[in-house]
């Protein structure tokens, strides 16, 4: 069997005077075919080993390599290449054809880019030798190993950009605070391109770091949040080991410090000056007041207090939690003539300590509050809040039933005047004396109608009337015995004809409007007229009932229908008042269990005895009665009367119908105006002016009328006349008798007769009057001249 050997050669370049370690192991020997003869323990066999044409090793190369020239790798050689160009040389494996190339002809193989082991440390190749002509291996294809050796090509790189941390302050040196880390993408395996080292480059001397881990922590002690809250520290990252030209990079850390209670609250002064009207009153506002406190959030909260003065029952303190202030607050109503100043002495206590810092000191501050009360023009003030009177109610008018006080709590002391508010006494019963607050009663009593009064009497000072107040003064009437008691409601009462003697047939009992203090106590007997009643007796139960007993046996309806009998009734109180009630008690014929069957008529017509029912159906028929008188005299009313003339067709002589308006008293052509409504006018002979006179007919003269003469007398002359005048129409007329009576001294006042009258009135003044009266000037004006 016959084997070829194949060569490769990898020759290794320099970058920045750092030497290529060749790490293959170079096999120049050519493959040959060895036998070892032995015999095998088993078989006693002949055995052959047979060795390979090339070995191979992993290879290195620098990464970013910069030189003007690509990087030579290697050569691939076999020693069947005669150098006729007869083989041809193939790479194929990660990046083969792109990172890496070869010589096909002399299997030369250069790496054709930059190589960056942060991006690729290790390629895997694969290399074959085929014959040109024939496409044959020459020897088996085999694999070898490129790995990229790393330089420190990468700075380190934090994980944030910023950090923020925060500390309590006043804590210890040394106290940890945050971790800060970093990163290199250079190889930590190979040389010191990976080792970190930190320091810190701002925040000295206040902090400090790590170098090896990163943690930052407290460089001072006692810092204070109110000298300083923020702070700002630059820490850096360094590579090779913080050597000299190790790549760095740095971050910020903002380091906020927080607050805790270190500081107690302080007053910034130690009096406090405030005033407050004596009419203030309780919960009024009088001022605030703050201690300070550095401190933030709850480690400032404060709570107020008055601890001690001669002011801490008349106000108050608390505590604004918005603005941590304390208000100060009236308590109880002050007054001035009692007393013009108060001294307080107010804490102000942290409600959160932190017992670390309580060597510091208490977290407590005091102050002096000092209030003056202010002077101001009160109204009248009672002896009382409200006054209760009692008075009888036969007290007499214009008695005294009891006084109101007030005085003015000035220094001044002005006087006061009192009055009754009438809006609380419409009916005036009650007054005040003004000067004294006397009440006396105006008009009389009467508990039973209005046991008690409310009214409210007014306190004014004479000298400022708008300073004034009210009381309420309640007046209870007391009850005498002024009313008599009497039956408690109406009996109908009754008896039956077949009743036996001592049979109860009516209890009664009494009511009484007065309310003695010891109750009510009735009793009840006949009238001393009717002390023996042989019909009937009372019997007083003695629990303000009394019975009524029949005396005798059997009744009759016949002869006697309906009994009274007088009840007298006392009460048991001083004075003692009676008064007396009559029983009305109807025979009625009763079943033998003694319920009533039916009772005499009679009796049911007495007034005394008349039920509801009765009453009401009495009364129904009167107002239907009424009703149809009422509307019997409506509808003869409502008649018409037929007209005298039915037709304006049927003209009579004597009527006669103008449809056109009338000259009024100036119109005399119809008839004399003046004759008709005078009787004194002459009763000569005067011809119709709207008929043609007949001369058949004589003229017949009348009597004068002027004398006196009553009008009735009058109508029936006139009557008479018109029954008896020949030239009278022989069918109905209408004659109009328009009688004034006798005449008065001042004679008549009426127009009418101004057509009888021999002179005629002056018109010509209408001409004066202005161009609105010319019409009636030229209708009077010309009267003269139409009568000519």
């Amino acid at each position: 069997m016959r084997t070829y050997s194949l060569t490769l050669l990898l020759w290794g370049s320099m970058l920045h005077a750092i030497p290529m370690m060749l790490s293959q192991k170079r096999t120049n020997t050519h493959l040959h075919s060895e036998r070892i003869t032995g015999l095998s323990e088993s078989d006693g066999r002949t055995l052959h080993r047979t060795k390979r044409g090339w070995m191979w090793n992993q290879f290195f190369l620098l990464e970013e390599y910069t030189g003007p020239d690509t990087q030579y790798v290697g050569k691939l050689h076999t020693d069947q290449d005669k150098g006729d160009g007869n083989l041809k040389y193939i790479l194929t494996g990660d990046g083969a054809g792109s990172l890496f190339i070869i010589d096909e002809n002399t299997g030369d193989i250069h790496a054709a880019k930059k190589l960056d082991r942060e991006e690729k440390s290790l390629y895997v190749l694969r290399a074959k030798a085929i014959d040109r002509k024939t496409g044959r291996q020459v020897e088996p294809e085999s694999e070898f190993i490129i790995k990229i050796h790393d330089i420190n090509d990468n700075e380190p790189k934090f994980t944030k950009d910023m950090y923020t941390a925060s500390i309590p302050e006043m804590s210890g040196v040394g106290t940890s605070i945050i971790q800060v880390t970093a990163t290199d993408a250079d190889d930590a395996n190979y040389g010191n391109s990976a080792k970190i080292v930190y320091s810190i480059l701002q925040g000295q001397p206040y902090f400090s770091v790590d170098p090896e881990t990163g943690i930052i922590k407290t460089a001072l002690p006692d810092m204070s949040r109110e000298n300083r809250e923020q702070y700002q520290v630059v820490i850096q990252a360094k590579d090779m080991g913080g050597q000299m030209g190790g790549l760095s990079g740095t971050t910020t850390v903002n380091i906020t410090l927080t607050d805790v209670n270190d500081n107690p609250p302080r007053f910034p002064q130690s009096t406090y000056q405030f005033s407050s009207p004596e009419s203030a009153p309780p919960g009024t506002l009088l001022g605030r007041i703050k201690a300070n406190d550095p401190d933030v959030g709850e480690n400032a909260e404060t709570e107020y207090s008055i601890s001690n003065g001669d002011g801490s029952d008349m106000f108050d303190i608390i505590t604004d939690k918005d603005t941590q202030e304390g208000i100060i607050t009236v308590r109880k109503q002050l007054d001035f003539e009692n007393k013009m100043l108060y001294t307080l002495r107010v804490e102000a206590t942290n409600t959160h300590p932190d017992p670390r810092f309580l060597q510091l000191g208490p977290f407590k501050d005091t102050a002096l509050v000092k209030i003056s009360v202010e002077d101001i023009d009160e109204p009248p003030v009672f002896s009382r809040p409200s006054y209760l009177i009692e008075v009888d109610e036969d007290a007499k008018e214009g008695s005294i039933i009891g006084q109101v006080v007030a005085q003015d709590p000035d220094i001044t002391k002005n006087a006061i005047k009192y009055s009754v508010d009438r809006h609380t006494d419409l009916d005036r019963i009650f007054n005040i004396y003004s000067g004294n607050g006397s009440l006396f009663i105006s008009k009389p009593l009467d508990r039973e109608e209005t046991p008690w009064h409310n009214i409210t009497v007014i306190a004014t000072e004479i000298n400022n009337p708008k300073q004034s107040s009210q009381i309420p003064v309640f007046i209870r009437i007391l009850d005498i015995n002024d009313h008599a008691p009497e039956f408690a409601k109406y009996y109908e009462t009754f008896v039956c004809e077949n009743a036996k003697a001592g049979q109860l047939i009516q209890t009664v009992s009494a009511v009484d409007k007065d309310e003695p203090a010891r109750g009510h106590k009735f009793f009840f007997e006949l009238v001393p007229e009717f002390a023996v009643h042989p019909n009937f007796s009372i019997v007083d139960n003695k629990d303000n009932t009394a019975g009524i007993m029949t005396r005798r046996n059997g009744y009759s309806r016949s002869k006697t229908s309906t009994y009274l009998l007088p009840v007298t009734i006392f009460d048991n109180d001083y004075p003692i008042q009676s008064s007396t009630g009559t029983l009305t008690i109807r025979v009625c014929a009763c079943d033998s269990q003694g319920n009533m069957q039916s009772c005499n008529a009679e009796a049911l017509l007495l007034p005394a005895g008349l039920s509801t029912g009765a009453l009401i159906a009495i009364l129904l028929c009167i107002v239907i009665l009424l009703v149809l008188v009422v509307l019997f005299a409506a509808l003869k009313r409502q008649r018409k009367k037929e007209p005298l003339i039915i037709s304006k067709d049927d003209v009579r002589d004597n009527i006669v119908t103008y449809n056109d308006e009338g000259g009024g008293e100036e119109d005399t052509q119809a008839f004399d105006i003046g004759t008709l409504r005078n009787p004194e006018a002459r009763e000569e002979s005067k011809m119709r002016r709207d008929v043609i006179p007949e001369t058949i007919f004589q003229i017949r003269r009348t009597a004068p009328l002027w004398e006196n003469i009553d009008v009735q007398d009058f109508i029936h002359r006139r009557l008479k006349e018109n029954d008896l005048d020949p030239s009278a129409p022989p069918y109905d007329s209408l004659a109009t008798y328009a009688y004034e009576g006798n005449d008065s001294i001042a004679n008549s006042l009426s127009s009418l007769e101004s057509l009888t009258m021999d002179g005629n009135q002056d018109y010509d003044y209408l001409s004066d009057w202005g161009p609105r009266f010319k019409k009636l000037a030229d209708m009077y004006g010309g009267e003269e001249s139409d009568r000519d």
